[in-house]
């Protein structure tokens, strides 16, 4: 499932923990913007990963999940349309 996530951490070291966590899970597109295909067992992680870093009462973290209908329907200028990458195993 494609997840868009997007979040607001007005600590400088939380939002670049926050970043650093989220590149290890997908592609950043736009300033605190991610767009990241996850399955259930990555989004369970990533919450996990994300919750030991950020303090509810300051920060704020939002997960949009994209169905494949949806995703076909993305309208993009300036760059590409989101896309999975694909691994190869030898």
């Amino acid at each position: 499932m494609l997840y868009l996530v997007a979040y607001d951490i007005p600590n400088d070291r939380r939002r670049t923990k926050v970043h650093k966590t989220l590149s290890g899970f997908g592609k950043w597109t736009q300033f605190s913007v991610f767009e990241c295909f996850l399955t259930e067992k990555e989004l369970i992680a990533l919450r996990y990963r994300l919750n030991k870093l950020l303090k509810p009462q300051e920060d704020n973290v939002r997960f949009y999940p994209i169905c494949q209908t949806c995703q076909a329907k993305v309208e993009t200028i300036g760059s590409s349309p989101p896309a999975e990458d694909k691994i190869y195993l030898l």
